[in-house]
């Protein structure tokens, strides 16, 4: 979509890892590693949303530590694009 921030897929952020599927970089927002399935759809199907959240933790667990971070694919800026955050405890307490 012309007007969706994450097709547009601007490098504002250090990118950690880019596929077919996606891409990973650090969220321009809140600064933490970031999924972003390249469709423009808010409900990938269950497969295509386990192997994104694979892809997440494979860029996660070195930088915020294995089992140092929890999921969270609450779209809250974008709900019509599926995207998914790395939080690190007490983030929303920062």
């Amino acid at each position: 979509m012309a007007d969706c921030d994450l097709c547009e897929a601007a490098l504002l952020t250090p990118r950690h890892y880019e596929d077919d599927l996606c891409w990973i970089a650090d969220c321009e927002i809140c600064l933490v590693p970031m999924v972003v399935w390249k469709m423009h759809d808010p409900v990938p199907p269950a497969e295509v949303k386990a192997l994104l959240h694979q892809h997440l933790a494979r860029v996660a667990d070195p930088i915020l530590g294995e089992g140092g971070w929890k999921l969270d694919d609450h779209m809250r800026n974008i709900p019509d694009h599926y995207h998914a955050h790395a939080r690190p405890p007490m983030f929303w307490m920062r």
